[in-house]
Parts: structure tokens; sequence; C-alpha cells
């Protein structure tokens, strides 16, 4: 049995639980609860991955495998089942992989503002990252809503997967951003990939963090 280091409130597993309902691998699988605050690592995890970051993938007779690009890598590799999330089509391939990593990098800005915001004390906190944080998702939405019609002609790929998680995020940790006023495009497109079974079978849920 592969076992899935997980945790209900990550956006990165989130991409990696999506990708495994959307391939039928749900049954492959054991998740186990696993901390990784990126204020406390938990140093007895550096032994599966040196990086202690979930997701992480131990494979049963293979080495492990980590960081949710790779592991959906793993499901489209695993299983001929549900969505190609990547692409054969070279220019295709190209687009999925380009809007794989749009989505991850709102992620990214997320866990930067995340971070910043609600894990240091307020008179360490920098200005100039939420300026750049809100800049960045500004952007990113802008450009979004421009290409809503291109990802809604696509088939289903993880580009659709991680910008649509990436959204989901939004909603789950910043919704004062209320990201979907004046794109009307994006969020219909949205409404979409939220009503699919694998994304309304993995919703966010916030737990406790770790306190050491």
């Amino acid at each position: 049995m592969n076992i899935l280091h997980w945790s209900p409130r990550s956006p990165y597993v989130r991409k990696v639980m999506v990708a495994i309902h959307e391939k039928g691998l749900l049954d492959s699988i054991e998740t186990v609860r696993t901390l990784a605050d990126p204020m406390f690592p938990p140093r007895d995890f550096f032994a599966t991955n040196p990086l202690a970051k979930i997701p992480t993938l131990e494979r049963d007779g293979a080495s492990p495998i980590w960081d949710s690009r790779v592991i959906l890598e793993w499901a489209d590799l695993s299983s001929e089942s549900g969505p190609r999330l990547f692409p054969v089509d070279p220019e295709t391939r190209l687009q999925a992989l380009t809007d794989e990593a749009l989505g991850t990098g709102m992620l990214e800005t997320g866990m930067a503002l995340l971070i910043e915001r609600h894990m240091r004390a307020a008179d360490r906190q920098d200005a100039r990252v939420f300026d750049v944080c809100a800049a960045k998702f500004g952007a990113c939405l802008d450009y979004l809503e421009a290409n809503a019609a291109r990802l809604a002609a696509r088939d289903f790929d993880a580009g659709h997967l991680s910008i649509g998680v990436a959204l989901c995020y939004l909603d789950f940790r910043f919704g004062d951003l209320q990201w979907r006023e004046g794109r009307p495009g994006l969020a219909a497109w949205h409404d979409g990939f939220a009503a699919r079974p694998s994304v309304l079978a993995t919703t966010f849920r916030d737990d406790p963090r770790p306190t050491e």
C-alpha cells in the first residue's frame, strides 16, 4: 500500500488528492496525517523527506517521492482512468505545464502571505510582503480572467487542477480578497471546477498548528 503524508489544510496536498480521485487511485493509497508546519518542521520526518514537507508519497516497493507536481505525474503514469493530466500533444502539454506552474505560484504567494499575516508578530511584519503578494494575486487573477475561455475550451488537465485548487485556497484563507469581483468569466469557470466530485470530496479543513 502506498502511504501519502497528508493534511486537510495543505493546498499542495489537496492538488494531489484531487488527482488521486480523478485517476481512480483512492484504493491504492493510505493517508497519514503528518504535521509539516513551516515554522516547526518535523525533524523525525527528515529520514523520509529531507525537506520535511508534504505531500510526500511513500510508494510500495519503490523510493518515496515528493512535491505535488511530481505526485501528479505519478498519478497520471499509474492509471489510464480519468483525464490525462499531462497531455501527450506537445503544445497542449506545454500549456498544461504553464498553467500548473501558475496555480502553484499562486499557492506559493498565498503561503508567503499566510506566514507574514498570521505567523509573525505584528511588530515584525513587513508591509512590502503584503504589497507584493497583493500585486501578484491581482496580476494572476486578471490573467486568468482574460484566459477563462481558453481554460474552458481545453480538456481537464493538471493546469486546471492547479489553478482550481489555488482559487479554492484563496476562498479558504483569503476571502477578504474577494477575487471574483470583476472577474465573471473566471468565477463561472471555477464554479464548474468546484462542482467536480474530486473537488467536493477533498474540501479544506482547518486543524490546530503544533506549538513546538
